[in-house]
């Protein structure tokens, strides 16, 4: 079944993984692959780390080849192994693991325990939870900063945490045809390797600058299309969720490019349109001042319902692009 499991089987596979992710999310108790991911990283970057500028980027990509080979490796492994004991076994490990590439119920959490916070007047506590989720030093942040800080991770993390997981599982429905091993497991595992690299070493402050380099740029480049298609599933769940799509495709088009990465700024500014908010503007990292532009027009100002409304959108995107993947793989087995 490994090698003959059919796109059907796929699908339903991806939906009821969606369905765990909202559900059950990620349980502190169950070990996490993303985890272990995590800790075989931190012990390569521990290794590896050190040297000439020069040799700290050739290192950084080497780290970077091993852990997307040992991932596609361990992931392939775990399922030749399942479906060595039984078909169900397959199912269920495959169930499993999908449904830990997807973040959305860890992310909707995280966010609404800095709205709570904040609706409580709590803002020590706001600016501490906000400080688990982003880069910025966040000590010394304003209730308006905090909520910019929510809603931009938010924002950001709907195309990273939720829907670039799909996306290559969608790849993967395609790529198995001919190397059933590329599956969407395989490749959903393998872009939570890369985004795994780049969230613990892709910074510019040291020490990380020359050995994050190019995890850093690797990741943009996995994570480009998925940021303009994933910033249209946002506009389009927004338009059903009532917000407004007109501006959110006006400061779309307006936008997005206001920001030094090369796709962080699509989905921020999709929700800064459709919320009808300014984000984005200077931060300060490891003791560094970054100066950004901003996203977006202050026409309401922050508060933490648009850290909820922003968590609506992602739901809504999420929704809105797993009906396309189905309804797209559902028209290329008819005509095949």
């Amino acid at each position: 079944m490994f090698f003959e499991i059919t796109t059907g089987w796929w699908l339903v596979l991806i939906g009821g993984a969606v369905a765990l992710d909202w559900g059950i999310g990620d349980p502190e108790k169950i070990p996490h692959p993303v985890v272990w991911i995590g800790k075989l990283v931190g012990s390569l970057t521990k290794a590896f780390n050190r040297g000439t500028p020069r040799a700290r980027k050739g290192k950084g990509l080497l780290m970077w080849l091993l852990v997307v080979a040992i991932t596609i490796a361990v992931t392939a492994g775990v399922q030749w192994l399942a479906i060595q004991l039984h078909p169900a076994a397959f199912l269920l490990v495959t169930l499993w693991f999908l449904g830990t590439a997807l973040a959305e119920k860890s992310l909707r959490q995280a966010v609404t325990g800095v709205a709570k916070a904040l609706s409580e007047d709590d803002l020590a506590s706001a600016r501490l939870q906000v400080g688990w989720l982003c880069g910025r030093d966040t000590t010394a942040l304003s209730a308006h900063e905090v909520v910019r800080a929510a809603v931009e991770t938010t924002a950001e993390n709907t195309v990273d945490g939720v829907l670039a997981p799909l996306f290559y599982m969608a790849v993967g429905l395609v790529t198995a045809h001919w190397l059933p091993w590329l599956n969407p497991l395989t490749l959903a595992m393998t872009y939570k390797a890369v985004n795994t690299m780049d969230s613990m070493v892709g910074y510019t402050q040291a020490p990380y600058h020359d050995f994050g380099c190019l995890p850093a740029r690797l990741d943009d480049v996995l994570n480009w299309p998925i940021a303009r298609i994933g910033s249209r599933m946002m506009l389009i769940g927004g338009a059903l969720l009532g917000f407004d799509a007109k501006n959110g495709a006006r400061i779309y088009n307006r936008d997005r490019h206001n920001h030094k990465s090369p796709n962080a700024g699509h989905p921020e500014s999709a929700a800064a349109g459709l919320l009808h908010i300014q984000i984005g503007g200077t931060n300060v990292y490891f003791g560094e001042t970054v100066v950004k532009p901003t996203i977006g027009d202050a026409d309401q100002p922050l508060s933490a319902w648009h850290i909820q409304a922003c968590v609506s959108v992602m739901l809504a995107a999420e929704i809105a692009q797993t009906l396309f993947m189905a309804v797209a793989a559902g028209i290329a087995l008819g005509l095949s």
